[in-house]
């Protein structure tokens, strides 16, 4: 039964993954007369060459634009203690990482164009974005402290015993891929989904949206490093294997699944970290 569900929830993750063209599969030329159609049929956004980003067009303007950026980060960074906000806690905290208080504070440090930095530089900006990060702070946490009481609440209605299988996401970086993967988890009754380093999770709207209400019905834990999560999870009595394509990978119907049982998905770029694959008990 169990290598049943794993095979599904395999072959499921597998089609989740991206899948990387090169540029010049969408480039101007190859679009001309076809409306965006590509070869196979699908659709695809343009690819423009002649496109540059006004703050990262060349290495000197990138170099204007951070022209007295420790002048405005000690000024924000006043200004968010004073707000009792940690501009530790905002910029290094995963709590916060792509979040909309972290990019305030960014795009103030190094602003954009030479517009946005003339505005960071009025004698009151400081103050203001300040504001507006320890407004998108506390509007962060309430979010996240209803989505913990709800999903809470959510467990205590799931009635029966789940399988003795966690999935691992080893720095997945797609919202939607960890949405779906979360949706197919509620689906086979996992035990755990654990989420690792860079890896979004709930309540973060785009991974809501993919998992259609399933995460709710979902326990899952994080963890900085997914090293780190292998190591307690055998520290618990696990068998851990990874689900990478290696030299030393062996079919899954040729690998004993002992139970407990947690399985490592890599990032659809490059895959498990080499690390935790040397950590795995068999790939």
């Amino acid at each position: 039964m169990l290598k049943t569900i794993i095979l599904a929830l395999v072959t499921l993750l597998l089609f989740e993954k991206n899948v990387v063209l090169p540029v010049t599969a969408f480039s101007a030329e190859g679009n001309k007369g076809n409306n965006g159609v590509t070869p196979d049929g699908s659709t695809a956004k343009k690819y423009r060459p002649d496109y540059v980003s006004r703050s990262t067009a060349t290495p000197d303007a990138s170099a204007l634009f951070a022209n007295g950026s420790e002048l405005r980060k000690e000024r924000l960074e006043k200004a968010l203690m004073g707000l009792g906000v940690d501009p530790v806690t905002l910029t290094e905290s995963d709590e916060f990482r792509g979040s909309a208080a972290l990019r305030a504070y960014s795009s103030f440090v190094i602003p954009k164009s030479q517009g946005a930095l003339a505005i960071a530089e009025s004698p009151q900006r400081a103050s203001v974005i300040a504001n507006n990060i320890a407004f998108y702070v506390r509007e962060q946490k309430s979010h996240e402290e209803d989505w913990l009481r709800n999903h809470d609440r959510s467990l205590q209605e799931v009635l029966g015993a789940r399988q003795p299988l966690t999935l691992v996401l080893d720095n997945v970086r797609s919202a939607h891929n960890v949405g779906n993967i979360l949706r197919a988890a509620e689906a086979a009754r996992i035990s755990e989904v654990i989420l690792c380093g860079i890896t979004p999770g709930p309540p973060n709207p785009k991974v809501l949206k993919t998992a259609l209400g399933a995460a709710e019905y979902v326990p899952y834990a994080h963890f900085g490093s997914t090293l780190e999560a292998v190591q307690h999870l055998k520290s618990q009595g696990y068998t851990v294997l990874g689900v990478e394509t290696t030299s030393k990978s062996k079919p899954m119907w040729k690998i004993d699944m002992p139970q407990p049982l947690a399985l490592v998905f890599g990032n659809e770029i490059v895959g498990v970290h080499a690390d935790v694959l040397a950590a795995c008990d068999d790939l």
